[in-house]
């Protein structure tokens, strides 16, 4: 009997290097028409759009340009040119708490213009028992990107902050998943304009029927 290669499922795919390796690079996993729909969204927005990027959250919330130069803007499936991608990560999380019981319970995320020469310095999205980001997604969206451009996401290793584990050229399509209370990470300024969707699954932190903020 011949063998039949059976097709694999991209978020089987996800599950399987997260539950190995707490992260997973992902090249051909995001359909077609949500790209479409993020490329047709960007090429309608100005830098009017963004807003400046800061660095923790509510009253701790402030810019500081000396550690990120980003700008912002957070999807809303309102926007129906967004609301493709949110839908297909909400598949992506109900696939996820199946396939490894991580009650993620809800999803936030923003497009990230980086101009150039902007960055953002070694960090980590989140401090065990300190937050509810507990997965954090970067999709890119830049056509045509050399490795000489720069950009890289630079992801260090979970036991050694000062040890790179791998670098990420920004290319269109490609999709990072990684856990947030593992992996420090930095943005390296690039020679062209830059954009991403950054994005965070959380847990439910909400007591005595006050909601957690979702950002």
């Amino acid at each position: 009997m011949l063998a039949v290669d059976l097709p694999i499922d991209p978020f089987e795919v996800i599950a399987t290097d997260l539950y190995r390796d707490g992260i997973s690079i992902s090249h051909d996993v995001i359909p077609f028409d949500v790209l479409r729909a993020l490329k047709f969204r960007l090429a309608e927005m100005n830098l009017n759009d963004f807003n400046q990027a800061g660095i923790g959250r509510n009253q701790a919330h402030e810019t500081n340009q000396s550690i990120r130069r980003d700008k912002i803007h957070w999807l809303d499936a309102q926007q129906s040119l967004e609301k493709p991608y949110l839908d297909f990560m909400q598949s992506l999380q109900q696939y996820i708490n199946r396939r490894l019981f991580m009650g993620l319970f809800s999803y936030e995320c923003h497009f990230a213009h980086y101009q150039i020469g902007d960055f953002y310095k070694k960090h980590m999205d989140a401090f065990r028992g300190k937050t509810n980001r507990v997965l954090t997604t970067v999709l890119y969206l830049n056509d045509g990107w050399d490795a000489e451009l720069g950009g890289e996401l630079v992801v260090y290793e979970p036991n050694d902050h000062n040890a790179e584990l791998l670098r990420v050229t920004p290319s269109f399509g490609t999709l990072v998943t990684f856990l947030s209370d593992e992996f420090p990470h930095e943005v390296l300024p690039a020679l062209r304009s830059r954009y991403s969707i950054a994005g965070w699954f959380r847990v439910n932190t909400s007591i005595s029927g006050e909601i957690d903020p979702p950002r």
